[in-house]
Parts: C-alpha cells; structure tokens; sequence
C-alpha cells in the first residue's frame, strides 16, 4: 500500500449528533482513513467525494480535538449519552499510534460519567489503551470483521490489521473484562456472504468467547461498486458474478441472505438479522 498523507485540520464540534440507532453522538478523531477498505461507505461521502487524492491515501489529524471535547463537556448541560467513536474513520488507525487524539478523547471523557463509550475499530492498536478503557464508567469495543481470508483482508482492506490480529485483540479484550462484540460488515458477495464463509467465522468468533454479532449488506453506492468492480474481475474472479447480481437486484440478494443468516443464527446461537 502507498504512503498515506498525513496533515492537519481544525474542526467546530467533537460530539456530534448522530442518526446511528442506539447512540447519541459520535465522535471522529481524524478526517479521512489510512486503512483503505475498498468497500468504505465514507468515501463516497461529500466531504471526502471532491479530494483528488485516492480513499485511503490521506488522513487528517484533527489537532483541536481534544479541546474542543472539553468545551463541549463543561458547558452548562454538557452531553449525555451513548457516544460512537469512529462512524467515518477509524479510530484506531495507523497514525493514532503517533498523533495519540482518541486515546486523549478517551481521558478526557473518562472524567464524564454520563458518557457511554462504544468503539468501532479494524485495530489491535487498541489493546493498547485497555487500562483506560477500563477506568471508563461504561465502554464496549466492537471489531469490524469482514473475512477470515488474510489474503482477501490484504486486498480489500490494505491498511487495516489482518483479521487474526483483530481477533486475538478480541480475545484479549474480553478476557480483561471488556464488552466486546463484532461487526460482519460488510457481507461481500461471493466473498464473505456465503454459508460456508460465515460459518466459519462465526465458529471462530464462538472459540473466542464472542457474545454479540452485528452483520450488514454491502452499500451498493455507484462509486463503490466502480472501485470493487475491477478488484473482484482481477482478484475474486470466482465471485464476480455473485456481485453483479446484488447490484443488479439488492432485494433479492437480500432475501436469499435472510434465509442464509437465518439457519447460522440457529447454528451458532447468534441474533443475526439486517438492519
């Protein structure tokens, strides 16, 4: 994968409000993701859709962040609620090793009990802030894993860390004491979608001690589709026809799938349903 360009942003606002069932605010310490998943939703975004530079190839570092944070929580009413860190960025991704803004979010926040923190994260960067997180009042990790294939992970999501890793960060969260759930996402056809794929994944989310799994569909957004297109033809070729069918009819790929995660619910014991 290419160097990612790193700069530097100001931003008017950390908790923002959010329309993500469950939470109230969401917070992104960075703007843009060095991790590169070609499926990422975020890219396709306004803020983002106009840069020149390719998805995944630059980040920003939100350097007021931090301060903004404690404006926000010593107001008079300050914020209250189920905070989601990373909705379009990650966290936890490569440059929070040096820039360090969510784990100074994390402290500052820790100082705010009306304050629920739930991260989103393809990281193990965050086994280093399990003490923190556990001095939270209230802090659940999810891990969004789309494949066990290391090879797939290499190709799709080139700036991310491998699915194993992600995976023994789970592991070692949990056995510290942490909530901690996954996030299948997204269900790639022909890659991750099918029977054998996620059961497969969900026995190794069971070996884990995994109590909670999330799944959702690919966002069949034009600009998606332009970038996995070529990937899939060059890579999954096996597959190719399998997502051009869910791009031709999202709903019946939709309904073949109910029945899919209907059976593996039954299987491993999961609540797995599309939103």
């Amino acid at each position: 994968m290419a160097a990612v360009r790193v700069g530097k942003v100001t931003c008017k606002s950390a908790l923002n409000r959010t329309g993500i069932p469950g939470y109230r605010y969401c917070l992104n310490p960075y703007a843009g993701c060095g991790h590169g998943c070609l499926y990422c939703y975020a890219a396709c975004m306004a803020r983002f859709a106009t840069r020149q530079e390719p998805w995944g190839s630059f980040v920003d570092v939100k350097v007021n962040l931090v301060e903004v944070l404690r404006r926000q929580l010593a107001c008079r009413k300050p914020p209250v609620g189920k905070v989601i860190l990373g909705t379009v960025t990650d966290a936890y991704q490569p440059v929070e090793a040096q820039a360090g803004v969510t784990r100074s979010c994390l402290e500052v926040m820790r100082d705010h009990p009306g304050l629920e923190v739930d991260i989103l994260t393809k990281s193990d960067l965050v086994v280093r802030d399990l003490p923190l997180l556990l001095r939270l009042e209230k802090c659940s990790v999810g891990f969004t894993i789309t494949t066990l294939s290391e090879r797939a992970a290499r190709i799709l999501e080139p700036g991310a860390a491998s699915p194993g890793a992600r995976l023994m960060a789970a592991r070692r969260l949990k056995e510290a004491g942490l909530d901690v759930w996954v996030f299948v996402a997204p269900l790639l056809p022909g890659i991750g979608d099918t029977e054998e794929a996620l059961g497969a994944l969900l026995l190794e989310l069971r070996r884990v001690g995994i109590p909670e799994v999330h799944v959702d569909p690919l966002n069949p957004y034009p600009s998606v589709a332009r970038r996995l297109r070529p990937v899939y033809r060059r890579h999954f070729s096996q597959a190719f026809r399998r997502l051009e069918r869910y791009l031709a009819d999202p709903q019946a790929y939709r309904l073949g799938l109910v029945k899919v995660l209907r059976k593996l619910s039954r299987r491993f014991g999961y609540n797995l349903s599309l939103p």
